[in-house]
């Protein structure tokens, strides 16, 4: 799951729009979108494919197929200390973020998760 850059209002919650930086690097890819959900929606042939390169970069360096990254889905928002998804010391809730976008995870590997348990 990869969020975007996105500007945070006064109470730290992200918002819809993109950062300068980010909103600089779409315009070197001549990508007219200003918000995240503009380019989810309208699926950026340009930052998708500037997302799958870097990924491809990073698994080169992968010393296994297990650490190599597979799938990816940008997410609608951006975590934060307020949507949950961060605790506080800003470190990743992992529990929280897996129930919170479980559908997500499912698409990205075919289905509902089945239980391992006997």
């Amino acid at each position: 799951m990869i969020t975007l850059k996105c500007v945070v209002d006064d109470n730290g919650d992200p918002t819809d729009a993109l950062t300068p930086e980010a909103l600089s690097f779409c315009q070197q890819h001549d990508v007219t979108s200003t918000t995240v959900s503009g380019i989810i929606a309208n699926k950026e042939p340009a930052i998708y494919t500037a997302i799958q390169e870097g990924i491809e970069r990073v698994n080169a360096r992968a010393t296994s197929n297990a650490q190599k990254i597979q799938k990816f889905v940008i997410l609608e928002q951006d975590f934060s200390l307020g949507g949950g998804e961060l605790g506080p010391t800003m470190k990743l809730r992992r529990p929280i973020v897996v129930k919170m976008y479980q559908e997500k995870i499912n698409e990205l590997y075919g289905g509902p998760r089945k239980s391992s348990r006997l």
